[in-house]
């Protein structure tokens, strides 16, 4: 029999507690190992038990979450699952999260109905079973955060950069932002991220980077010097001429299983932008933007993936890779650089 995955739960809610222990009781591959009420109970039990994979509450007395999760990172890397609640508040900290190199995390569900509860299962399972999956060795390979910015001399007039990136994203675009040149052309992202959440993740950017960092609104000018993050819950297109390109921001059933999805991006931008674009897909679980991408290529856009070695999962820039969309293939420390020559 193959070797179940096991699961600690930490979350000062009993009910939290009950609650993920019942969605995960009959899962013939994932066994709970345990249950801790605070950061120095799941000290011990982490000790006791060596779980495979960690649900940490994003708030808990005695020590938050985060101090936990620093902790946990520095001392004995493991794939962590955060849990946080649908506020203003959870979502800066969820944020914080997995810039510290959190897997993932999960939102507790606003209504505890059964359609709600059967989602939130689904969504356990899926992504307990994916952080097993994940290199916690890449970040080995992420740029140092005092890296000095990037300066560009060229012409950022009619072009444009476009990023997806999905699991282990939020860390991937922040080490590449922050050291880009406030005076590149327009950068486009769809990163995997529910309603709410962007927000908080695009004004957090906006304190780190040179370029100014906005969720994306509807029929926005896309200017040089700008950042624009896909809203939770949107695809988000580009739309226009050279010099004139807009964020269109629409509705709609999810693509590649996601919305906003990646592939709805890329494909846009290699409509309607074609040669004067560049095109980056980062690390991600899955396939979304692998299409789009190869659109881009062969529109005439420059692209580029992330390698394995750096990549907190290896899904989509190797289905990328695969499918002959990915013209260079580098580590996430060389991205900035290679981005910023290429509009030059």
């Amino acid at each position: 029999m193959a070797k179940k995955i096991k699961v600690l739960i930490v979350d000062d809610s009993m009910l939290i507690r009950a609650m993920f222990a019942e969605m995960l009781a009959n899962e013939p591959d994932i066994e709970v190992v345990g249950t801790a009420i605070d950061p120095f109970d799941a000290r011990e039990k982490i000790k006791q038990l060596n779980p495979d994979v960690i649900t940490l509450d994003v708030e808990m007395p005695k020590m938050d979450g985060i101090s936990f999760l620093e902790k946990i990172m520095a001392l004995r890397p493991m794939p962590v699952i955060m849990v946080s609640s649908l506020t203003a508040k959870g979502a800066d900290i969820t944020i914080r999260a997995l810039e510290i190199g959190a897997a993932d995390f999960l939102t507790k569900p606003a209504a505890q109905d059964e359609k709600n509860l059967l989602a939130m299962k689904h969504e356990l399972v899926s992504k307990i079973k994916a952080a097993t999956k994940q290199n916690l060795f890449s970040r080995s390979e992420r740029i140092v955060v005092s890296s000095p910015a990037l300066s560009f001399k060229g012409n950022s007039a009619n072009k444009l950069i476009a990023i997806g990136s999905s699991t282990g994203g939020v860390e991937a675009l922040r080490d590449v932002l922050q050291v880009l040149p406030a005076n590149l052309p327009p950068i486009v992202i769809t990163q995997h991220m529910p309603a709410g959440f962007t927000k908080s993740f695009a004004t957090r950017l906006d304190k780190l980077c040179a370029a100014t960092v906005h969720e994306a609104q509807h029929l926005q000018a896309l200017e040089a010097g700008n950042i624009y993050i896909a809203a939770g819950d949107k695809h988000l297109e580009v739309r226009g001429s050279a010099g004139r390109w807009q964020a269109f921001i629409r509705d709609g059933e999810t693509v590649s299983g996601h919305k906003p999805s990646v592939d709805v991006l890329f494909s846009s931008v290699a409509e309607n932008v074609g040669k004067r674009a560049i095109g980056v897909i980062l690390t991600g679980m899955g396939h979304d933007g692998a299409a789009g991408l190869l659109k881009m290529r062969e529109a005439g856009s420059h692209t580029m993936g992330q390698n394995e070695a750096s990549c907190v999962v290896y899904g989509m820039p190797k289905v990328a890779k695969n499918l002959g969309a990915v013209e260079n293939e580098l580590p996430l420390s060389k991205i900035a650089a290679e981005i910023v020559r290429l509009c030059g």
